[in-house]
């Protein structure tokens, strides 16, 4: 069975294709700057030459109709034909409270990821034009939507609810939501394969560090807190994101500085962080070479982001009344050898022992970079959301097809 897999944006369309038999990847690509006359579409197939076009690609229709024109291109193409691509899978970040898992895409499941879009205004309307898109050029084939909050339904409501006033979690679902959520269920699974033993038996803490970060306690293979909250501004230290602050700074600061609400939105957002720590760079890569180089804000930006991060990873073990392994994932977990020095050197009262030059040695395979008797293992797991997307939507596909009135029921 072939998987296309889609991540759709405001103006950019992110895409792979999955043979399911082996899990391989056929092909890879992505559309940017949709809505352009100078739009920019790169394609990677299997075991042939990158093709890169620049075009005019004014909608997601034709991102994805170039996009499928290229998957069965006679010189770059992986296939023969559009109808070798049994059903497509789509990344959508908020599910809200409507969505505890993925589903089969019908009209009333895109009537509640609308109805949703107060929650994620930047990401579900896209998502929807990525998916119509899908059904303007693949009318027949069937779709299944994959939520980033889905993983994180588990969570009791003593860690969800916010100490504030309940009528606002009952009038307007104001509570925690956290994201990541793919790529925490991936890493916290392969990690308990990796050790050989029963995700149940495990309390694992996952660092998803990226540009965007957040951490998830997970216990029993079931996500029990996340630092990100009703949106992905809570929680950690971010790349251009604040992370968590005092709420009373947006009001004082609206005053003293004579801003919108909308404006401190953006400052929080879009210019906080390692950023505006550091006044140089959002990349922890940049950060760590001014920091050798003798820079003190970049310095004082990293010590600040790997404090918080231990922090939170303190408090999960707390919160799980212990910790087995600490697992690193995504473009600094997975890269930056001297976060994950400085986490570690810091964690000994749980029992990490880490082991230097393992940790100091650059793969792209999962691995162990804790001494052998480490009381917890520390794991390096580069995520893979793309694969799981791919899995739940072979999974719900081949479902529906043994068990047809479950479509029928979601209508």
């Amino acid at each position: 069975m072939k998987i296309l897999v889609i991540n759709a944006g405001s103006s950019s369309v992110k895409y792979q294709l999955f043979d399911m038999h082996n899990e391989s990847v056929l092909a890879a690509g992505k559309v940017e700057r949709i809505g352009m006359d100078t739009a920019i579409l790169s394609h990677e197939p299997y075991n042939k030459p990158e093709v890169r076009e620049v075009s005019e690609i004014l909608d997601h229709t034709t991102a994805i109709r170039k996009v499928l024109n290229l998957i069965v291109h006679k010189e770059h193409g992986v296939i023969d034909s559009v109808n070798d691509i049994h059903a497509v899978g789509h990344r959508i970040v908020h599910g809200g409270e409507s969505f505890h898992e993925s589903v089969l895409v019908t009209p009333a499941v895109k009537n509640k990821i609308k109805q949703l879009f107060d929650l994620a205004p930047l990401h579900n309307p896209a998502h929807i034009m990525g998916i119509n898109a899908v059904e303007a050029n693949m009318p027949d084939v069937p779709q299944v939507v994959v939520f980033d909050t889905a993983f994180h339904q588990t969570m009791d409501r003593k860690s969800f609810l916010y100490p504030i006033p309940m009528q606002l979690y009952n009038r307007h679902k104001i509570r925690k939501y956290g994201f990541h959520g793919t790529s925490h269920m991936y890493v916290s699974r392969q990690a308990a394969k990796y050790m050989g033993r029963p995700i149940e038996e495990l309390k694992i803490v996952t660092c998803h560090i990226g540009n965007g970060a957040s951490v998830t306690a997970v216990d029993g293979g079931i996500s029990a807190d996340t630092s990100m909250g009703l949106t992905p501004l809570e929680g950690l230290m971010m790349g251009t994101r604040s992370g968590d602050i005092d709420p009373a700074i947006v009001p004082y600061v609206i005053g003293k500085e004579d801003l919108t609400i909308q404006e401190v939105s953006s400052m929080l957002n879009k210019h906080s962080g390692l950023f505006a720590i550091s006044g140089i760079s959002s990349d922890m890569r940049e950060i760590v070479e001014a920091m050798e180089a003798g820079n003190e804000n970049a310095k004082l930006a990293f010590e600040m982001y790997e404090y918080r991060l231990r922090k939170y990873i303190g408090a999960y073990a707390a919160a799980m009344n212990g910790i087995d392994a600490i697992v690193f994932t995504a473009g600094i977990g997975e890269n930056s050898w001297q976060l994950r020095e400085r986490v570690c050197s810091n964690l000994t009262y749980l029992g990490v022992e880490l082991d230097r030059e393992a940790n100091r040695t650059r793969s792209d395979k999962d691995r162990r970079i804790s001494k052998e008797g480490s009381k917890v293992d520390v794991l390096v797991i580069p995520t893979n959301e793309e694969l799981m997307i791919a899995r739940d939507t072979f999974d719900i596909i081949v479902s529906t097809a043994t068990h047809p009135q479950e479509m029928e029921e979601t209508d």
